[in-house]
């Protein structure tokens, strides 16, 4: 005996980890056909993503005081949220409000996994539920898909492929102009749908790009993009615990797996007896002692056998495989590939319904769950993590709340000194950016509630600000010299509104030391 037979007798257990299951050992891809899901929760997520695209095609339009609801305009540099402006001033907020998304979906994928992913991400969303509804619609269920891109190319082959790549790229120019909608706002887009082209060369190349990748996306990237691209699907494997509520194969009843063959006469199924492993033993001694080697230093787990036992309830159908969107057998544990959609969880309660067997061999349920038979589900880093996210949705809602409808910045002009008025005043240069943050227009007006400080406007006077509006200016702040104190007096600007200050800043009035 050589090293060679405890290559032949020691095997790893977890080898589906080293490959995609769309991916070949050549490095080709597998081109995936899944079998059409159908149970209790697929009509369900049916149902959450029509509510999902009514949310999604109808709040371009909702406006509130005459902006749009919600829009990211990163070229711009405007952000709307919820009817509030948020402008490059914000950006505080900003980092703030994105901390306060990272922390929920720590938060959220320790407690439920990957949930969104399966019920409201938007790629499984236009992907399951209304793309692969469409080839099922117009190629047929997995097998006759298979048979179409199998059959030689004829009048049927293109007839049905055209159909479907022409919806396909049909729906993608329609989503694709709502999604522009978030950037550049429902307005700009009916304006470059309605007016002549050569008024909106940038846009309408922009809405090409745009639905071309969208395009692709779904009709071929499809499963790529949970797989390998989406930085959340890579991000849940740091994140996940033996208490998070996941997808779950129960192992422990399920196991050892058998085909059904029969009924015996008492009603239970009689199975196929095979021989499965049970145990492991680390490191392999016996196999050291009979071949008289040396100990091994690294970790080697042995196969050990147990007699047959009575079967699981797993009868090997693999009808989980066949409906899975990525290709995985779930019954493998959790994998990186998983987005929880649940089509393997309705596959199977279907077959455990035709063998009169309890529903949920595949369900929501944690490793802990699965191996104990309790669920915990508020552990120690919940709660940490649950405050954690409290704090920071305070502190946002305070900030917010506290957040004026005028932004104001003020600046002693760089590089210049103080001036001599006349005998007794002396006069600073500053600058000045007013934003409006409210969506309406604003009468404005600069003043100074420090004793003996006059404003003096280089040009005109600001007399408004429309709402979003920023302007930039000069001003003089002119002060007795007695009432100085020192080298740097400080001094307040007031902005006012309506007779109300709406923002206050202070400064700094330069003088002789």
């Amino acid at each position: 005996m050589n090293q060679d037979f405890l290559n032949k007798v020691i095997e790893d257990t977890e080898e589906y980890r080293d490959h995609l299951a769309t991916v070949d050992t050549e490095g080709k891809r597998i081109w995936l056909y899944p079998k059409q899901p159908s149970g209790k929760f697929y009509r369900w997520r049916g149902w959450v993503s029509v509510a999902f695209l009514a949310v999604f095609l109808t709040l371009p339009f909702i406006k509130v005081d005459g902006e749009q609801f919600l829009l990211f305009n990163v070229l711009e540099r405007k952000f709307v949220l919820f009817g509030l402006i948020f402008t490059p001033q914000d950006f505080h907020l900003f980092v703030l409000a994105m901390l306060t998304f990272i922390v929920f979906i720590i938060l959220f994928t320790v407690v439920f996994g990957r949930l969104f992913c399966g019920w409201v991400c938007p790629q499984t969303v236009f992907m399951e539920m209304i793309f692969r509804k469409i080839e099922y619609w117009i190629e047929g269920d997995a097998g006759e898909q298979r048979r179409l891109d199998k059959s030689p190319w004829g009048v049927e082959k293109i007839r049905k492929k055209l159909t479907k790549h022409l919806i396909i790229y049909g729906l993608a120019v329609i989503f694709t102009h709502f999604f522009l909608a978030y950037l550049i706002g429902m307005d700009e887009v009916l304006k470059i749908i309605r007016e002549p082209l050569a008024q909106h060369k940038g846009g309408f190349t922009a809405m090409l790009v745009f639905s071309a990748a969208f395009y692709s996306v779904f009709a071929q990237l499809r499963e790529q993009v949970c797989t390998t691209i989406c930085p959340y699907g890579r991000l849940q494997s740091v994140l996940l615990v033996k208490d998070s509520i996941v997808v779950a194969y129960d192992h422990v009843r399920g196991e050892p797996r058998a085909k059904l063959k029969k009924k015996t006469e008492d009603g239970n199924r009689q199975s196929l007896e095979t021989y499965r492993p049970i145990a492991y033993r680390n490191p392999v001694e016996s196999i050291q002692a009979d071949v008289g080697m040396a100990p091994i230093t690294a970790q080697i787990e042995e196969k050990t056998y147990a007699p047959p036992s009575p079967a699981g309830d797993c009868i090997d159908c693999k009808l989980c495989v066949h409906v899975c969107p990525t290709g995985i057998d779930i019954r493998d544990g959790t994998q990186l590939e998983c987005v929880n959609c649940t089509a393997c969880m309705d596959a199977c309660d279907a077959v455990m319904i035709k063998i009169n067997r309890p529903t949920g061999l595949v369900r929501y349920d944690s490793m802990t769950g699965i191996q104990s038979g309790h669920r915990k589900i508020f552990t120690p880093r919940v709660w940490a993590y649950t405050g954690v996210l409290l704090a920071l949705i305070a502190l946002d809602v305070f900030l917010i709340a506290r957040r004026g409808v005028v932004e104001t910045i003020i600046l002693r002009s760089p590089g210049q000194l103080y001036q001599q008025k006349d005998s007794t005043n002396l006069t600073n240069l500053y600058t000045y950016v007013l934003v409006n943050k409210s969506p309406h227009e604003l009468p404005i007006q600069l003043s100074s509630s420090t004793p003996g400080a006059k404003i003096q406007i280089v040009g005109k006077a600001p007399a408004a600000l429309a709402k979003g509006e920023k302007i930039e200016g000069a001003f003089f702040i002119e002060m007795p010299e007695n009432l100085l104190k020192g080298r740097k007096t400080p001094i307040t600007i007031q902005v006012i509104s309506n007779g109300k200050e709406v923002d206050e800043v202070e400064t700094n009035f330069m003088g002789p030391g």
